[in-house]
């Protein structure tokens, strides 16, 4: 298909860079105190990303995130850098300041701008300093919910109202939930939910973060919340603060490698929970994994779940593994060519497009070049699935209303 014939894409997981002063603006005054807050510090590179600030006066400027007993080094493979295209070239992990990111990292209107250059017509971004599912919000403020719960609605208003608000609804709004209580979770999806949202930020494996599983119905309120207002629970790899561990010395290439192995854990976790049982309706949206994998997947959970009966817990399903996964599963690419030649076997109603912006590891700024060469060959119908229509179904977005040829899934 001619790079001109290609439908506007519909990125399902991009990132926005928290501008610094977004709690000064939408966090109630009686908490500014302790309010998230960016400091500009001399940085040696031996730090980490989180939580290993080292201060050096001779190391490089950059801009971290203080937050409770946590720093969150900004760093230039997670951003454009202003006037360079690029950062897919740049070694280790640099700090960074804001002055010298792109606006487009934090600022809607910019934001926009580069989309439309980008063939991208909307977008979903995750946060950045709160990480993947805002779980900065529950770790930092367990001595004193309140706090944090402030802190959860005043990004959430922040995303609703600023960040997507003055769009047309290019900008898709991704909140965040209190991860300490499903309960308020629950809540806090419906509070959103009123206001035409339909994507909620959550944790690919929320007991990782020390909260309760999703086994034994400690989180049935919340997906009851998701699956009565059609929020659809979108997972980005590494919301569990975990990745395969690595044997020693290996280099992070290996880790950014294998990373699908997140999304692949969480499906079976998902799957064999329960939970799609009890919540047929329910839709998980899974980030930067690819889905390439997801036919052996599908094929290898279908098969243990037929001869390893023994393991099948107190409720066996009455479906093979597959069937769940192809009706409420949604694999999301930006470099997975087999995954498109595989749509068949995946589902092609279950596959989305993502641009990944402003990281090292997205295709910007050559989004429209790089779409071409993934959908080079594959049918219009199929392209225009992946790339936009699946996006528009699943998130039920205002957009293509007249098109008569995008099948619900039955």
């Amino acid at each position: 298909m001619n790079a001109t014939e290609l439908p506007q894409m519909i990125s399902v997981d991009d990132h926005i860079i928290e501008p610094p002063d977004l709690f000064e603006r939408w966090l109630p005054r009686k908490y500014h105190d302790r309010a998230p807050r960016v400091e500009r510090r001399s940085i040696s590179r031996a730090s980490t990303l989180f939580n290993g600030l080292v201060e050096d006066p001779d190391g490089d400027p950059g801009d971290v995130w203080f937050f409770g007993t946590s720093a969150y080094v900004l760093r230039r493979p997670i951003l454009i850098l202003d006037g360079v295209e690029t950062t897919a070239e740049m070694r280790g992990n640099e700090p960074a300041t804001y002055d010298e990111m792109h606006p487009a990292c934090y600022n809607p209107q910019a934001r926009l701008q580069v989309m439309s250059s980008q063939h991208v017509e909307a977008s979903l971004a995750f946060p950045t300093f709160p990480r993947f599912c805002g779980q900065a919000f529950s770790e930092q403020t367990a001595d004193d919910r309140e706090f944090g719960l402030a802190c959860v609605q005043a990004y959430n208003d922040f995303m609703v109202e600023e960040w997507a608000g003055d769009s047309g609804g290019r900008l898709i709004p991704l909140p965040v939930v209190p991860l300490w209580d499903p309960e308020l979770a629950a809540a806090e999806i419906r509070r959103n939910a009123a206001r035409g949202v339909r994507a909620v930020a959550f944790s690919e494996i929320v007991g990782h973060l020390g909260y309760g599983s999703i086994h034994g119905g400690t989180w049935d309120p919340f997906f009851a919340a998701c699956e009565e207002t059609g929020t659809v629970i979108c997972m980005h790899i590494g919301s569990s603060s975990k990745m395969m561990p690595m044997p020693p010395d290996a280099p992070d290439v290996v880790t950014t490698t294998l990373q699908f192995s997140n999304s692949y854990a969480s499906i079976a976790d998902f799957v064999f929970s329960g939970v799609l049982v009890r919540y047929p309706r329910l839709k998980l949206a899974y980030s930067e994994g690819q889905a390439g994998w997801l036919p052996y997947a599908m094929e290898r959970m279908d098969h243990a779940y037929l001869h390893h009966t023994w393991g099948h817990g107190e409720e066996p399903m009455p479906e093979l593994p597959s069937a769940y996964i192809r009706r409420n599963v949604f694999g999301c690419i930006f470099a997975d060519r087999h995954a498109i030649e595989q749509a068949e076997k995946i589902g092609v109603d279950n596959i989305m497009f993502e641009v990944d912006f402003p990281h090292a590891d997205g295709p910007y700024p050559h989004t429209l070049e790089h779409i071409s060469k993934q959908f080079d060959g594959i049918d219009p119908e199929t392209t225009y699935k992946i790339l936009r229509g699946n996006a528009i179904r699943v998130y039920e977005l205002d957009l293509d209303a007249d098109r008569a040829t995008v099948p619900q899934p039955a």
